[in-house]
């Protein structure tokens, strides 16, 4: 099993000071050459370039899609998984929210990692090969479902996880069809070229309370306005099978689900094998390898 190096790194992506800081991207967005042979088009790759993201209307077909839906409601179903730390729960209802490590806990996710549709895209776009960073799946069921607060990725990656650069690339496939009224994924196109660094200092075991309702690494309302002026706001719908492909650096968030219409999503995080976490880089401590992955065997 591979592991972290212990080498000095530069931050480049200061953040959990005094104030808030935004400092321009220091990386590439695209690591793989232009002709990279890969299931994206020259234009899906200059539009993931240009925007962070790039929406697939069919990753995988409708019955792919009822294999793995059958497989999420296993899992939320199985009292092992429920006690098992890697399951989230709603603070209100108590019903679970996330399930994290999927491609470890079941094989039927761990064959969608491997899947060359859903690898060989985070393979072009990182430039190399990649490991599986965090994976999970997500549980909105209707009336009431809790959304997730305006973040990017990358700060609570780097602060928390150790990852150096922005060489990470996330996928969220609609296992459910994503209405425009049901909590669906936003992100703010054109944010994943400036680094917003939050204030505040990380709290030791942050992750226990921020997966339920982030606070620390949150942007300021006046940030967030100054960002959602800049970039505007896209919300993401579409059908079961559907995908979103986003840059770590993305602006993103979603809305409360008070519709009687659940969504539901998995949710794979690849990270470059030349991008390997070392020690957070604004943190007391590492958070679990559940959550973010010491273990950067490549995918195959």
């Amino acid at each position: 099993m591979a592991t972290a190096t212990t080498a000095t790194v530069t931050d480049l992506y200061p953040s959990r000071g005094a104030t808030e800081v935004t400092v321009p991207r220091q990386d590439p967005v695209l690591w793989g050459s232009p002709d990279t042979p890969g299931p994206i088009t020259t234009t899906g790759l200059q539009s993931y370039e240009r925007d962070g993201f790039l929406a697939v209307d069919q990753l995988i077909a409708p019955d792919e899609v009822e294999v793995y839906r059958r497989e999420l409601d296993r899992l939320v179903a199985d009292p092992a998984i429920r006690a098992d730390e890697r399951s989230i729960v709603e603070p209100a209802s108590q019903e679970i929210r996330s399930v994290f490590e999927v491609h470890k806990i079941s094989e039927i996710f761990a064959n969608l990692v491997r899947d060359p549709r859903v690898v060989g895209r985070a393979r072009q776009i990182l430039g190399s090969d990649v490991y599986v960073h965090q994976s999970r799946i997500n549980v909105k069921p209707g009336f009431g479902a809790s959304g997730f607060y305006w973040h990017s990725d990358f700060e609570t990656w780097h602060a928390e996880d150790g990852l150096p650069n922005m060489r990470t690339v996330s996928v969220s496939i609609a296992l459910t069809e994503n209405h425009d009224t049901n909590g669906g994924l936003m992100i703010m196109p054109g944010s994943h070229r400036t680094f917003l660094g939050c204030a505040g200092a990380t709290p030791k075991d942050n992750y226990k309370k921020s997966l339920q309702m982030q606070d620390a690494g949150t942007p300021s309302d006046e940030a967030l306005t100054a960002m959602a002026g800049e970039y505007g706001i896209k919300l993401f719908t579409g059908k079961a099978g559907s995908a979103t492909w986003f840059d770590c650096n993305c602006m993103h968030g979603s809305g409360d689900n008070i519709t009687p219409f659940p969504r539901s999503n998995v949710f794979i995080v690849f990270n470059s094998v030349e991008n390997a976490a070392v020690e957070p880089f604004a943190a007391p401590i590492r958070r679990p390898d559940f959550i973010g992955a010491r273990d950067f065997t490549p995918v195959r």
